[in-house]
């Protein structure tokens, strides 16, 4: 009854007719830090395709993750739905709640193709979630084939992506020949994907979300990324740190074997020295991708969107994940471009997982109920400069933060009941620490900034109300 209605509201309120409606790519990077494209300011790897793309896009400076984690970022992209609403919380839930209308399904209802491409991260089949068609489907299934003992060049062991496998739709057919976890070919191997279904085509419109693996771990550049890089200076992050300070929550995470203890300099360059070279690997397959787009001739009628599901500190105050509430990793790149939008810049704060009402509005298709995140596709069109006056974070049972649009953030860990807090605009690498463990400051913002950030997990529903204090 709930689609029903949906659908007769379409009917009712749209002026837009599926034939008129605009194409959607959406490119998904996985671990890329907010300053890891040249266009962002990145001196050492080289991002022509991206750059380019960023030239003609409007480039958020300050987009958001709220949950620094693939499947919790993920789903709250597919849901529109913060984490705490749809299930994905990392804090013992069973998985995504029923009643969720999911952004493919929503645009599927409305006419459109929905085609998924790529990294599957979340409970279900793509079909089960909206999506009318896969190509390059790479998920979990296929551990009789992997192989033990395997290292990266580094020599670390592998630990991410064990196992895991392109197949198709429904799981039955698996494809080793492809290969086993993940492979130097990967990026172009998704890229070949898109592709396929972009130069398909149809007489609909149609949604295609191509979600790579690149650069996560374990990290495989192609001799091209590699070489390129195996001489470079690679400069270690202003902010390195051979240790964090404090247990953050995620400290002996698997993340935070990926670097010796305490962190080096050598270790951290040599790192990041992968990192940017997958990242290159990266900017060629969606340069791939973007030119087919242009081939096809929907390129004028397309809207791109490019971003990540959350950043990284590869090697950022002592740590090597995700899992923490820094900006480098909180923040991510994005980019979009499409039919009336300028290029330029914007330092509107908005969140990854308000891309799916932003696209209904764009396509003139009703929100569905489900969905709470807000359209930010007033700031797209010019109307607006600012969408949140705050962005707020969470991760597991172990960190909150807040972070405001005039520079200032604070940062709860209720396992340790220590604080952090930033004045962004004169230390906005977050290096100095204006909190003491346990919350002593004496700066006015301090108690305020604890009154929003309680205020907003009170009213998102916070399964540890009453932890702060």
């Amino acid at each position: 009854m709930r689609k029903l209605a949906a659908l007769l509201c379409l009917l009712w309120v749209s002026p837009v007719s599926s034939a008129d409606r605009p194409n959607f790519l959406v490119l998904i990077a996985d671990d890329l830090r907010p300053d890891g494209i040249a266009a962002l300011g990145n001196p050492v790897v080289r991002t022509p395709n991206l750059d380019a793309l960023a030239a003609r896009s409007l480039v958020f400076t300050r987009a958001s993750c709220s949950y620094p984690i693939c499947v919790a970022s993920r789903a709250e992209m597919l849901t529109g739905r913060h984490c705490w609403e749809n299930g994905v919380d990392g804090m013992g839930g069973k998985g995504l709640r029923e009643g969720e209308t999911f952004w493919p399904e929503a645009l599927r209802d409305a006419g459109y193709d929905t085609w998924h491409v790529g990294k599957w991260h979340i409970s279900g089949r793509p079909s089960q979630r909206g999506y009318t068609d896969v190509a390059g489907l790479f998920s979990g299934g296929g551990g009789k084939f992997w192989k033990e003992g395997q290292a990266d060049r580094r020599g670390f062991p592998v630990t991410g992506y064990t196992g895991w496998i392109f197949q198709s739709e429904d799981g039955k057919t698996l494809h080793p020949e492809l290969g086993v976890g993940l492979t130097p070919e990967i990026s172009d191997q998704f890229a070949d994907a898109a592709l396929s279904l972009i130069r398909r085509g149809g007489e609909k419109p149609w949604f295609c979300h191509v979600n790579f693996t690149a650069p996560h771990d374990p990290l495989f550049p192609t001799r091209e990324g590699a070489g390129r890089l195996r001489e470079a200076a690679i400069p270690v992050p202003t902010e390195f740190l051979p240790e964090h300070p404090f247990d953050h929550g995620n400290f002996d995470g698997r993340d935070e074997r990926l670097l010796p203890r305490p962190r080096t300099e050598d270790s951290v360059r040599e790192l990041r020295r992968d990192y940017f070279a997958v990242i290159e690997d990266l900017d060629r397959a969606v340069g791939r991708i973007l030119e087919g787009l242009e081939k096809s001739g929907e390129a004028e009628n397309t809207f791109v969107i490019f971003t990540s599901d959350h950043g990284l500190a590869a090697g950022s105050h002592g740590l090597s994940g995700k899992q923490n509430q820094y900006d480098h990793t909180l923040f991510v790149p994005l980019f979009v471009s499409g039919p009336g939008i300028g290029p330029g810049r914007t330092g509107a704060m908005v969140y990854l997982r308000e891309l799916f009402p932003t696209t209904c509005d764009l396509a003139g298709v009703p929100v569905p109920e489900s969905v709470t995140a807000r359209s930010f596709a007033e700031v797209l069109k010019g109307e607006s400069e600012s969408h949140h006056e705050a962005v707020f974070g969470c991760f597991t049972d172990t960190q909150r933060s807040i972070r405001t649009a005039d520079g200032w953030k604070l940062v709860y860990y209720p396992k340790i009941d220590r604080w952090q807090m930033f004045d962004l605009n004169r230390d906005p690498l977050e290096m100095k620490d204006l909190a003491g463990p346990g919350g002593q400051s004496d700066d006015p913002r301090f108690e305020e900034l604890k009154k929003r950030l309680e205020d907003w997990r009170r009213s998102a529903g916070d399964p540890l109300l009453g932890a702060s204090r």
